[in-house]
């Protein structure tokens, strides 16, 4: 299949993952399977334009930015999602991405193609909803995120990282600050536990930018 429905396209810089702080052209696919509370692409769950992955990947040469995110909703929900990763990877304009919420198989995502990976937390309402196999197809270049929304949801994310030795199986761990829980106050207990994670803030916010 080479389309794929898509909610926007835009550039701007990369606000999490180790990329953060790059220009970074995202296409947004729409479409999700889960509904958590602190999500702030709503929009995403439904609508969205039927594009060809030609049209997508000339609409990344045509940008500024050396690194492409398909992001959502949940982009491995849709059938073209392969053919519009290979696109934009076999374009050799720069790195791929893909942001997903971990419920999808991820042996879907092509080579070379890097996975940033969510574990949903219980403050998610989706804990429950996460593919261990998945873990299992992590690659050295893929990266793993919690989002963290208080201290239960901390330690939850702290033991899974250990029970599962995710240090070893992915490029980065990011531990990711929301609601009740702030940056300074996460990074102290990432700090008081040694923890071999990143801290992550949506860098695109704090500059003001999309």
């Amino acid at each position: 299949m080479d389309h794929v429905t898509v909610k926007e396209y835009f550039v701007s810089i990369q606000g999490e993952s180790t990329h953060a702080g790059m220009p970074c052209f995202f296409v947004r696919l729409a479409g999700c399977n889960l509904r958590c509370p602190y999500c702030d692409t709503t929009e995403a769950f439904q609508g969205g334009e039927t594009m060809t992955v030609d049209a997508l990947v000339e609409a990344w040469r045509a940008s500024p930015a050396a690194i492409a995110e398909i992001t959502g909703g949940e982009p491995l929900l849709q059938l073209g999602f392969e053919a519009l990763a290979l696109g934009l990877r076999d374009a050799e304009r720069g790195q791929v991405l893909v942001e997903t919420n971990g419920t999808q198989d991820i042996g879907r995502i092509p080579e070379r193609v890097s996975a940033v990976m969510d574990v949903k937390t219980p403050g998610s309402g989706s804990a429950g909803s996460f593919l261990l196999q998945n873990l299992d197809k992590l690659r050295p270049y893929d990266e793993v995120k919690f989002v963290i929304c208080d201290r239960g949801d901390y330690e939850w994310s702290r033991e899974f990282a250990e029970t599962h030795h995710l240090a070893s199986r992915c490029r980065a761990i990011l531990f990711s600050p929301v609601d009740a829980v702030d940056g300074k106050t996460l990074g102290e207990w990432v700090i008081a536990d040694g923890l071999p994670v990143r801290l992550q803030v949506q860098l695109h916010k704090t500059v003001g930018m999309k």
